[in-house]
């Protein structure tokens, strides 16, 4: 019976909240504790800042929009490996946006297939940049499933969801096709993982609307965003790419990593506010 619990707990939550705070490598192997820093004890980034991060990151000579993509698509599936195994998350449906977070999301997608796992990619709008075109065809050369639209049954089809639709740059409402989208994202009963922010969220603000979409799972990218304080899952940061001039420039503390791991769990899923 007991067996039967943890399966159910780590299949809904992932590893993540089942261990309540115990950080799986990459290798999937038990790593060493995490260091005592939550997101909640570092510093959160404005959209400026977050703005101005990457700024410095593209400044030339420096590292390219190409670096900077595969460093975090790389963040994005070592977050999920760590956070939904592929023993018991095979056949991730990755949706992705047309900016740059999406890009982190056709990334992690490669990444996850070398790792062991089923993806698929939903990808409605696909930009006529170069460095898309080929995140694209690196798609097509695995045979990862490249769909336009959600499935009307990709909750049975799947085990798990990352929302890469949006990221730390999005203002406004949400228009077609993707207000349809995160509508169905939010009934979902699958596990998600949000890239960076929840997808609809104000990156300052936190969730908005009455029916904010909520995952289990969030990775943060290069600092945690000023919005991420309202956000009560699992939380892990990914930015092992951070020169140490530009952390200390924006007041960002880059904590210790362990060995290779590319993310590291801020903190367990929270108890929720009665």
């Amino acid at each position: 019976v007991i067996l039967g619990r943890a399966v159910r707990t780590i299949r809904r939550f992932g590893y993540a909240g089942f261990s309540l705070g115990i950080s799986l490598s990459i290798a999937t192997a038990a790593a060493p504790a995490a260091p005592h820093m939550t997101a909640l004890s570092m510093k959160l980034l404005s959209q400026a800042e977050a703005t101005a991060v990457d700024e410095e990151l593209m400044a030339t000579p420096g590292f390219s929009i190409d670096q900077l993509m595969e460093l975090a698509g790389l963040s994005v599936a070592a977050s999920v490996l760590a956070a939904y195994p592929p023993i018991t998350h095979k056949r991730v449906l990755c949706v992705c946006g047309p900016g740059n977070n999406g890009g982190d999301g056709l990334v992690a997608a490669r990444h996850l297939w070398h790792f062991g796992y089923s993806p698929s990619v939903v990808y409605p709008k696909r930009p006529s940049r170069p460095l898309f075109i080929n995140l694209v065809s690196q798609m097509d050369m695995l045979q990862i499933p490249m769909l336009t639209t959600l499935p009307d049954d990709f909750d049975s089809q799947h085990d798990c969801l990352i929302d890469a639709v949006f990221g730390f740059s999005f203002n406004g409402a949400v228009r077609a096709p993707f207000d349809d989208i995160l509508g169905r994202m939010r009934a979902s009963k699958l596990p998600m993982l949000s890239v960076d922010i929840p997808s609809g969220w104000h990156v300052e603000d936190g969730p908005v609307g009455d029916e904010p979409l909520e995952p289990e799972t969030l990775i943060s990218l290069t600092a945690p965003k000023l919005g991420s304080r309202y956000f009560r899952g699992a939380h892990y940061l990914g930015g092992r790419f951070v020169p140490p001039a530009i952390a200390q420039k924006y007041g960002v503390t880059q904590p210790a990593y362990s060995g290779a791991d590319q993310v590291l769990l801020l903190h367990p899923p929270m108890a929720c506010e009665s």
